[in-house]
């Protein structure tokens, strides 16, 4: 399946996927990026995302049935990292990006594995605080990483249960505060694969900020 979608008067600065695999707000994400100054398309099918600027993985769900429903499309968005085309996963597509998921194993999935592209875990809010983590926090940038810019101190809007704990600290790009810190945003070593455990599409002005970095980076 192929939606194209192009933002009415701006420039278009960067061709962009949004990864259709049955989970996601796709249409939300879409227009975000429209906004940002991209044109959009929604795949299905992995040889679409060659061509691409950069591709974005959005996600809403679990992570054992995020994965199920990736498999047809694993091995092309780790090729998409392999090439330096920027990658971006938003909430579960962001989880995604991590190796594995205690989430799974609570689900009594097993062992289920994400694309390990960014080494680490997903793991639940301790025992005590609400889950889900849901409503507006501010972001700590904690490296420099082009997603960030002109973002620290502001808010994002949060909606999850279980968080990313990569195995290299310097992985983390942003944090932010739901008692105790945890990474709001991550990367690889190389930048290009990175992603947000928030909703850029569902947070103003903040969200409308990392989208046009996205989008901008793409472009380079």
């Amino acid at each position: 399946m192929s939606t194209q979608s192009r933002p009415r008067e701006q420039e278009t600065l960067a061709d962009i996927v949004v990864v259709d695999y049955g989970l996601g707000n796709l249409r939300s994400v879409s227009r975000g990026l429209e906004r940002a100054g991209a044109a959009v398309s929604i795949e299905s099918d992995p040889e679409a995302f060659g061509d691409a600027d950069g591709v974005v993985l959005p996600g809403v769900g679990a992570f054992g049935e995020g994965m199920e429903n990736a498999e047809s499309v694993r091995d092309a968005l780790v090729e998409v990292a392999e090439s330096d085309t920027p990658l971006f996963g938003i909430c579960l597509g962001m989880q995604m990006l991590l190796t594995e998921s205690e989430e799974a194993e609570r689900e009594g999935q097993g062992d289920v594995k994400g694309l390990d592209l960014v080494p680490g875990r997903n793991v639940r809010f301790e025992a005590g605080q609400t889950v889900p983590h849901m409503g507006w926090n501010d972001l700590s940038v904690q490296r420099e990483h082009p997603l960030v810019e002109g973002v620290d101190g502001r808010y994002a809007y949060f909606v999850h249960s279980y968080y990313a704990v990569p195995d290299d600290e310097g992985a983390v790009v942003a944090t932010t505060d739901y008692g105790g810190s945890f990474p709001a945003i991550v990367a690889n070593d190389d930048g290009t694969v990175f992603g947000t455990q928030f909703h850029p599409e569902k947070s103003g002005e903040t969200g409308l900020t990392i989208l046009r970095n996205f989008v901008e980076l793409c472009a380079e």
